[in-house]
């Protein structure tokens, strides 16, 4: 064989082989979104990302929400573990740092990171490290068919207190008409009442002052008296029949489908409920309203507080650096104004709200940019231990089978005992 022979022999074998490595990194990416109309633009991204930089092939998996979240610790602790995960932040997030199963992305994020909310990149910090890319923020509010409500001769605008709020649901049952849907299976749709009323109730410092211990804690009088307010609720039995029986997918379906007047949403479920309603249309633009969860009478919360969420994406250790390359694409200015056009999301990419197209999620991003105070859901914010008993236990009390100090006390416990 001659030299020149061998030598383009050896060099397609190494090209050959150059091809091969490069092949071999996959980025393996878990998510919960079962919007396939969202999914399919994640897809477009995805290979967007491959096409520029080739042997990279991005691989998405799924999991539906209650089972990620039962899985999640297992699937950490597997040699074949996803490279990129799905984030609540807040306690969960801390308790994964603690574990030593994420990336420090502080050094990553420099630079990249003044693009972001600053509020969203705080939530994905732990002890001044950033761990997480933040990739859409939510509040959670009444979503209402006005229709319905006009049918029980409610306006939704005028319901700004508790009482409206009880009035309303009066209203719409003297009439014949479905007050609120609830996803009582995964309960933790109905934690949303007793956060809410305890965010209206005490605000930023009765959170904080119970986290510390002081003034009772979480079975102190704010507490307490958000267990009553919504006792107040349940005893009106506003809910769908059999609503402990739903999984919150079932219960955004049925209020796409018009059987209820109202649903405490996030307000990501402006496009859930289109896409999980039989017609696949859900309710229109034009029929589709929002008011926010109402003030409570003596309550020392600011009126803009928010309850709701930062999500975003975290980095498991030992995943490839094309992991954080490809966050870094997936969150970037046209993306997020490519998904906030589709309505599927508030971005927190700086400018990208500009892409939003629905009246509604411009008002969601105005609420959320005037709010003083954003809690994240406590079942997240507290940890996986104690935010399981919040949702056990405000779930007792929509059932009847546990009473106001008994959930607020069965909390206090959880959080003495930590995580």
């Amino acid at each position: 064989m001659s030299i020149l022979r061998r030598a383009a022999l050896a060099a397609a074998g190494l090209v050959m082989t150059a091809g091969l490595a490069a092949a071999q990194t996959t980025v393996k990416w878990l998510h919960i979104e079962v919007n396939p109309n969202q999914v399919k633009i994640w897809e477009e991204v995805a290979r967007d990302f491959e096409a520029k930089n080739p042997g990279v092939k991005v691989e998405m998996q799924f999991l539906e929400n209650e089972a990620y979240k039962a899985k999640l610790p297992t699937i950490l602790q597997s040699k074949d573990r996803p490279h990129i995960i799905y984030s609540w932040a807040g306690g969960v997030l801390k308790s994964q740092v603690e574990a030593g199963v994420l990336e420090d992305l502080t050094a990553s994020m420099q630079g990249y990171k003044d693009n972001l909310a600053p509020a969203a990149v705080a939530a994905f910090t732990v002890d001044g490290k950033i761990y997480g890319v933040p990739h859409a923020q939510s509040q959670v509010g009444f979503m209402v068919n006005k229709e319905l409500m006009a049918k029980g001769g409610v306006d939704p605008a005028a319901i700004k207190t508790w009482d409206d709020l009880l009035g309303a649901v009066k209203k719409l049952k003297a009439a014949g008409v479905t007050p609120i849907v609830a996803g009582g299976a995964d309960k933790w749709p109905l934690h949303f009442y007793w956060t809410n009323l305890a965010v209206r109730l005490g605000g930023k410092p009765a959170f904080q002052a119970a986290l510390k211990g002081e003034n009772g804690g979480f079975a102190g009088p704010v507490f307490l008296k958000s267990g009553e307010l919504f006792k107040q609720l349940v005893d009106l039995q506003p809910f769908q029949n059999g609503f402990l029986g739903f999984k919150n997918p079932q219960a955004v379906g049925a209020f796409g489908d018009g059987k209820a007047a109202m649903i405490l949403a996030i307000s990501s479920f402006y496009h859930t409920q289109k896409a999980l309603a039989a017609d696949k249309k859900g309710i229109a633009d034009d029929n589709i309203g929002w008011f926010d969860f109402p003030t409570v009478p003596g309550g020392q919360g600011d009126p803009t507080d928010t309850l709701g969420g930062i999500n975003g994406w975290l980095v498991t250790k030992g995943a490839p650096k094309e992991a954080v390359a490809f966050l870094k694409h997936f969150v970037s200015l046209d993306v997020q104004k490519r998904l906030a056009a589709g309505n599927f999301l508030i971005p927190t990419f700086k400018g990208a709200e500009e892409g939003l197209a629905s009246p509604f999620m411009r008002q969601i991003a105005a609420n959320l940019a005037k709010s003083k105070y954003h809690q994240n859901f406590y079942d997240q914010d507290l940890g996986p231990n104690v935010g399981r008993v919040v949702n056990d236990a405000t779930t007792e009390m929509a059932g009847g089978s546990m009473d106001a100090k008994q959930v607020a006390q069965a909390i206090q416990d959880a959080v003495r005992q930590g995580n």
